[in-house]
């Protein structure tokens, strides 16, 4: 139900900004007197937070160009983090007086700290979304077929081409992709974040993604939302990329055989991969593309050699504490980043190029990952 309606976390960062902005207020009507100009900065602040979450739905959206509803949707959410640590520094600067003068200068400075520090992050993560990298990821397979020993796959995925990623810099990432010179070529989904974005120019610039033996993909949630899974299946056919809903194609190597299944996005705690067993090719390497990696458990029990993925962005914003991940793609899935592994079947999920929200990238580079198939 939370998932189907865009309660989460669309939701849970309204109520937390709204929580914030309540007790700033009351503090602020404490200790100044001037009492309309608090009121009318929460009003306006509040109005900007609803509207942030209203924008996530359709009927709303359509009203409002795709330039302002994505930068609206962005300062609610930077709104609510710039809260976050004004509250901190407020709750600092109140214990403060408690102290003797030491003190109080080290938790009026922590205070201060604790407000900017939502300010450089933002600042810094603007600054890492287009940091494009190519990560490398080799995957040892048990009885890999001789021929497909050393296979290259690249993988684009996660583009949200939109005012966040430009065209320009879209085109640099395939460049990158291209230069791999990989046999296959993957792209696993969410060309686009909304309605309105230039789904037609993400198309012209997958069109240029080359490998030996073919270029496939699967499609994403974004591509459910803005309702462009058939155009983009054929528009993405015409420029010879194949779009595989529930459906499989088998790649010869020399000797070997090869796999290649896909499905459309798969909803977050619904029934994972309803008939994608039928799409399995017996006495082959099998793979299975699908955007969200949750599905991982589900295909290894089906047969499936190795799962491909996208959705989570790494995280987008990641941080290590206590050597643990902490980012919201924890709260769907274990499958964040990189290699995992279930008995003899393996995921690797791609932290992928775009971002969606804030165009932020914070302990999560956006990247081209570059998988290669080795034997053990």
């Amino acid at each position: 139900m939370l998932y189907r309606v865009h309660f989460f976390p669309g939701l849970c960062l309204l109520i937390l900004g709204f929580g914030l902005l309540c007790q700033i207020v009351r503090w602020l009507l404490q200790r100044y007197s001037w009492r309309w100009t608090i009121v009318a900065g929460a009003c306006g602040s509040a109005l900007l937070l609803a509207l942030g979450y209203l924008l996530e739905f359709n009927r709303v959206l359509r009203h409002f160009p795709v330039w302002w509803s994505t930068w609206l949707e962005c300062a609610a959410i930077v709104e609510t983090a710039l809260l976050f640590g004004v509250y901190l520094g407020m709750l600092s600067w109140r214990r403060a007086p408690e102290f003797r003068s030491g003190r109080r200068k080290f938790f009026r400075t922590a205070g201060a700290a604790l407000f900017v520090a939502p300010i450089a992050a933002t600042g810094f993560g603007i600054l890492m979304r287009s940091r494009f990298r190519i990560s490398e990821a080799k995957i040892p397979i048990p009885n890999l077929p001789k021929d497909l020993d050393g296979l290259r796959i690249v993988q684009v995925t996660d583009v949200h081409l939109s005012p966040f990623l430009s065209e320009r810099e879209f085109a640099r990432a395939i460049d990158m992709a291209n230069e791999t010179r990989a046999h296959i070529a993957l792209m696993t989904g969410d060309l686009i974040s909304r309605l309105g974005d230039p789904l037609d120019a993400c198309l012209n610039q997958l069109a240029r993604l080359r490998a030996d033996a073919a270029v496939l993909g699967c499609l994403g949630n974004h591509e459910i939302y803005t309702n462009s899974e058939d155009y983009v299946t054929l528009q993405a056919a015409r420029a010879g990329i194949e779009f595989l809903r529930s459906q499989s194609k088998v790649l010869r190597f020399g000797s070997a055989a090869i796999n290649f299944a896909g499905v459309d996005y798969q909803k977050f705690q619904s029934n994972y991969l309803v008939g994608a067993e039928r799409l399995l090719q017996p006495g082959v390497f099998n793979v299975l593309l699908s955007h969200n990696p949750d599905v991982f458990p589900v295909a290894a029990l089906q047969g499936y050699d190795l799962t491909i993925a996208g959705h989570t962005h790494g995280g987008q914003v990641n941080f290590e504490m206590l050597h643990q991940n902490v980012n919201v793609a924890r709260y769907f899935t274990p499958y964040v980043r990189g290699l995992y592994r279930e008995g003899a079947s393996a995921i690797y999920v791609s932290s992928g190029l775009g971002t969606i929200g804030v165009p932020v990238r914070l302990g999560a580079p956006p990247e081209i990952s570059l998988i290669q198939l080795c034997a053990t």
